[in-house]
């Protein structure tokens, strides 16, 4: 078995479905639908509404095909249906951060309950690992996605222009809203994505074939949230990556640590692109 199938040794006795499978069209539908809704539908607001027949194709698909598959499969389509029919993109304002909050806190706290509580069924869980240091690779890994993000970044939201996909901030309140917000969903983008829907999604497939249905969903998401333009260029690596490392370290934290030192480096570019004399760290842009 390889190392990245070690963190569900448990549970060797589940099915692996391929992908010529009806379970992993199910999935895929259910990937697609995300992409509509979130990717396509941004764009194109007339088309979102489409968005919704592969979701409902997907139960029935998955329904149909297996009902211990198509129990978590539901569970992921109705967390997707309530985030849809919020706005996610950018938007500090605190009416937005209440509404988002709710209802991005209801999607993990909500499946956590159902899984755990109705089902008897820990699948999700919020590894801690305490008690165990974090190694040399690991803090090598903290120190590369830093500068990493720092040369990258920069690059990306300036040279395209989706920085002004995020609102302009113009006094410490929208700041201290931003940064708050930035690092808000960088958590819960970890809560949800990897938790979540990766884990329930890595009961019935290999772990690559897991990730990459993730992946879709989650890069769909930060589509709408503002990463546009050849914003997927990067999302998609970041995002295969993040399950590698939650599945080899079994560590929530530090899993979260790499996501909120990239978010760190996304609010600063931001508020670089707005206030470039006022924060002259970047170079080259």
């Amino acid at each position: 078995m390889s190392i990245v199938d070690t963190d569900h040794a448990d549970t060797a006795n589940d099915a692996r479905h391929g992908l010529m499978s009806w379970e992993a069209a199910a999935a895929a539908l259910l990937a697609l639908s995300a992409v509509v809704l979130f990717g396509l539908g941004t764009t194109f607001p007339q088309v979102r509404a489409f968005g919704y027949g592969p979701m409902l194709l997907a139960l029935v698909v998955a329904w149909s095909a297996n009902r211990r598959f198509a129990r978590d499969l539901s569970i992921i389509t109705g967390c997707l249906a309530l985030i849809s029919a919020i706005s996610v993109e950018a938007d500090i304002s605190w009416t937005n951060i209440a509404r988002m909050g709710l209802v991005l806190s209801t999607v993990v706290v909500g499946p956590w309950l159902v899984t755990r509580y109705v089902f008897g069924d820990d699948t999700i869980k919020f590894p801690l690992r305490r008690g165990q240091p974090w190694s040399r690779l690991e803090w090598a890994w903290l120190a590369f996605v830093v500068v990493t993000a720092w040369a990258v970044l920069p690059q990306y939201f300036l040279r395209t222009g989706v920085y002004q996909n995020w609102p302009p901030i113009t006094g410490w309140s929208e700041i201290l809203r931003l940064f708050f917000g930035v690092n808000a969903v960088g958590i819960w983008d970890e809560l949800f994505f990897i938790c979540t829907v990766f884990a329930l999604l890595r009961k019935h497939f290999t772990f690559w074939t897991a990730n990459a249905f993730t992946t879709v969903i989650f890069v769909s998401f930060l589509w709408e949230l503002g990463y546009r333009s050849i914003g997927p260029l990067l999302t998609i690596p970041f995002a295969l990556v993040q399950a590698f490392i939650f599945t080899r370290t079994k560590s929530l934290p530090y899993t979260v640590t790499v996501h909120l030192l990239f978010d760190a480096l996304v609010f600063l570019t931001i508020v670089h692109a707005h206030h470039p004399q006022t924060l002259p760290i970047f170079f080259g842009v």
